[in-house]
């Protein structure tokens, strides 16, 4: 069993939110929620693009410079970035200052407004790619799963990039596509209650 950490209230957590202090109101009002917001649907894939290679603690704590640069995530404004808003982020000490990772949001914000074009939001695109909770393994035990092997060749496919299979997972973890807290973390059973509640978006 995945050893726990017990938070400032005295009940049990994923072990992981115990790492750094800015994991805990994460990993208790975020993390594993189910979202079908496009904009924070965009964000996540955008932030774990500059992740790869580093900490998400070093994303986390620059998140709210990252929505600054980026204008919030708003993919519509980003897909008409030019080579002068490149140069701007390449200037910007607030964030990951990495050529590749920026050109790939800019070029993953004209991917997700084609792909709202097609299939009506990037909510509903997401969210048909949730496994069955019954086909799941033990939490926290992968870091890929069918589902986001699938997705990422999809994506790769319509040209998305950075935007692997444990990229995706990573995602879909985090916006409730899958509840990926452990069994004895008080979180679980909130995300399975917001989970039942939530409605699939399908358009």
């Amino acid at each position: 069993m995945t050893e726990l950490f017990k938070g400032p209230d005295g009940k049990l957590r994923c072990r992981w939110c115990g790492a750094a202090p800015e994991f805990l109101d994460y990993h208790d009002t975020e993390w594993g929620f189910p979202v079908d917001d496009d904009v924070r649907l965009f964000e996540k894939l955008s932030l774990e693009a500059f992740q790869s290679g580093l900490s998400w603690r070093t994303i986390l704590v620059k998140r709210d410079n990252f929505r600054v640069a980026f204008h919030g995530f708003d993919f519509n404004r980003i897909a008409r970035y030019t080579a002068r808003d490149v140069d701007r982020l390449l200037k910007d000490e607030g964030i990951v200052r990495h050529r590749g990772k920026i050109e790939a949001v800019i070029n993953n914000a004209r991917q997700a407004r084609d792909l709202v074009k097609q299939e009506g939001s990037l909510a509903a695109y997401a969210w048909r790619f949730e496994p069955d909770p019954k086909e799941l393994p033990d939490p926290q035990t992968v870091s890929t799963s069918p589902q986001s092997i699938a997705m990422s060749k999809d994506l790769k496919k319509r040209g998305w990039k950075f935007v692997g299979p444990t990229t995706v997972f990573a995602f879909m973890q985090a916006m409730g596509l899958v509840n990926d807290h452990v069994e004895t973390c008080v979180v679980r059973k909130r995300v399975e209650r917001a989970r039942k509640r939530f409605k699939r978006p399908d358009r």
